[in-house]
This record gives C-alpha cells, structure tokens and sequence, in this order.
C-alpha cells in the first residue's frame, strides 16, 4: 500500500465551510472533524455537510469541518488538539497515529461493495504511452502529476510499485514533477497540462459523475494491488463518553434509506469497526519501498548499506509476525461463528 519526511506546517486559518449553524445549542465545544483534501474544498464541503449534520444532531453538539489545502495540515491539526476525529487515508492514518495521538476506531465501507480501491496511473487518452515501461524509459521528457506525500494511492502505492520496485526515483526522473490532490491530478491529465499522474479508483467514479467529459479523455495504464478502506481517526484522548457515543454513531450509521442518501454522494454504504491493525499492510509496504530505495542508492558504502537492510529486515520481520498472528486470529473467529 510514503514516509517522506513530515513537514511541519502553520495550520492555515480555515474556518468550517458550507455547514450550517447547528440548531443545538450546547455547552461542550464544536467537535472539529478534519477531511483530506482529495479534491478543492469547495468540492467536498457539500458532500460533507449533511453527514456532519446528522451527525450533530445525534450528538447534540455542533461539527465543524476541517478542510485544509494537504494532508500534512489535517495531520498537523490533529497533532495539535485542532480536530478531534478525521477522515484519512491509510498513509495519512498512519501519519496520525504515529506523530499525532490518533487510534483509528472505524473504517469506511464502499457503496459498491468493494473491500477497498486501487491506485492507478494514467495518461490521457490520445498520449502514445501505454504502460509503465513506457512512462518510465521516457520519464526526462515528462511532466509528472504525483500525488500529495502524505497520500496512500496517490504517493505511497505508486511509488513502491511503479518507482522503487524499478530503481527509479520519480522526484527526479522526471523532467518536471508536480503533488497535487487527485482531482488536480486526473483534470492536469485531461486538459493536457501533465503527461502522466497518479490517480485511484474512488476518485475516478467520481470524476465520473461530476465531470464525465474529463473523465472520458483519461486512459489508465497501471492499476495496483488492493488497497486497504479508509480509515476515520480520532484523537487518543478524548474521553471514554465521547468516544462511545461516536462508536454508536458510526456503526450504526447507513441502516436507513435516509443514511444511504447522505452516504451516497461520499461513495460509502457505511461503516465497519477498525483498529490500527488495519495499518500493518501498509507499514509492510512502507518499509519494502524504502529497502528498495537502499538497495539502490549508489551513495551508500557497502557496509552502511548492509547496516541499514539488516534493520529493515528486522522490522520486516516482526510486523510480519504481527500480521500472521491477526490473520489467524480473524480466520479462528470466522471458523467459530460458522461453526
């Protein structure tokens, strides 16, 4: 399924968009619930408002949302006691929980019935490239849309199974690289602008719906593995109370016609109770990306190469470990409900 070095960022001044006042007028706090910044905020904000509604209402307590223009910033806010819960993806979850007190607690599930979604490349439609080895034996005369850093489909996938894998380093294979947001990305591709990016599945349905003559000039040329459902994050420490009422909330939510409406334009169905477990394939994949990386860095001394690969190996090795122990158990779990 990027750890690229974690900017630190000035949280910009974002103030919660297009959700109404609440009608609740109550003691506690708003609850701050950040988003990632898929596509522009003025995108996402009416998708989200009549979720963050509902859910206000069961609370009895006003949401505010948390657009921010990258992921590092809604990381950077939870860090800071700025959000209280958000919606990530799993290399931005990881992010969360690793430097920002975050527990993932939920995971989304897919409108359409998919266990998770695929990261793509894609070129546009009338572009001569048709591959990968097409992108990358052609990589100096490019323009490259990548993803932003803190992205799993968007950076991390990608860059471990189109980039690391091949001994390419995409910051500088290119003859010019861009991050930008998947939407960014798809419309640059569409109207011409980048020759290549990354992409996913999500955001192509999307894409889709709202914009479909875009969407038509696109040609996918790369699909990877699985991806892992989203995860929603909240902040360690909020309080048992809180956190209850939360879980009630979300795994409840979707049982009704009503619920399924509001979930549809978010691509959901609803969703399922999750752990931080959800994040060892992704950790896995991490550290496969930057062993290959090693493996591959002519700067490094035979022996600081071999230091630095003993290490990986090691964690490697225990998270394996950790994996193998999780599988067997939902396998034991699954054979005693059956039984």
């Amino acid at each position: 399924m990027s750890l690229t070095s974690f900017r630190r960022l000035t949280l910009p001044l974002i103030a919660g968009v297009g959700l109404a006042a609440s009608p609740f007028v109550a003691a506690e706090e708003p609850l701050k619930f950040g988003i990632i910044s898929t596509e522009s905020s003025q995108n996402q904000a009416p998708l989200w408002d009549p979720f963050l509604a509902e859910l206000s209402e069961a609370l009895d307590r006003e949401v505010e949302p948390f657009f921010a223009t990258d992921y590092a910033a809604v990381i950077q806010a939870m860090r800071f006691d700025q959000i209280d819960l958000a919606w990530y993806g799993n290399k931005s979850a990881m992010e969360a929980v690793d430097r920002a007190g975050g527990e993932i607690f939920a995971q989304t599930v897919a409108a359409n019935g998919a266990p998770g979604y695929w990261s793509l490349m894609i070129t546009h439609q009338d572009s001569e490239l048709e591959s990968v080895e097409d992108v990358l034996s052609n990589a100096s005369e490019l323009i490259f849309g990548n993803g932003d850093p803190n992205s799993t489909s968007g950076f991390l996938v990608p860059g471990y199974y189109v980039f690391a894998q091949n001994g390419v380093d995409a910051a500088t294979a290119f003859k010019r690289t861009l991050n930008s947001s998947h939407e960014t990305n798809a419309l640059s591709v569409a109207n011409g602008q980048v020759d290549v990016a990354t992409f996913n599945t999500e955001s192509m349905e999307r894409l889709e719906e709202v914009h479909p003559e875009k969407a038509e000039q696109l040609k996918v040329i790369w699909q990877s593995p699985l991806i892992p459902s989203d995860p929603l994050v909240w902040r360690e420490n909020l309080t048992d109370e809180l956190k209850g009422e939360l879980r009630d909330f979300f795994y409840a939510y979707g049982e009704t016609e009503a619920q399924q409406a509001i979930l549809e334009p978010l691509q959901w169905s609803g969703f399922a109770p999750s752990t931080n477990d959800q994040l060892l394939p992704i950790r896995q994949l991490e550290l496969f990306k930057q062993r290959a990386q090693i493996e591959n860095d002519d700067s490094l001394s035979p022996e600081a190469r071999e230091a630095a690969l003993v290490e990986l190996d090691a964690r490697l090795d225990e998270l394996n470990e950790r994996l193998e122990a999780l599988q067997a158990s939902e396998q034991g779990g699954t054979t005693a409900q059956a039984s």
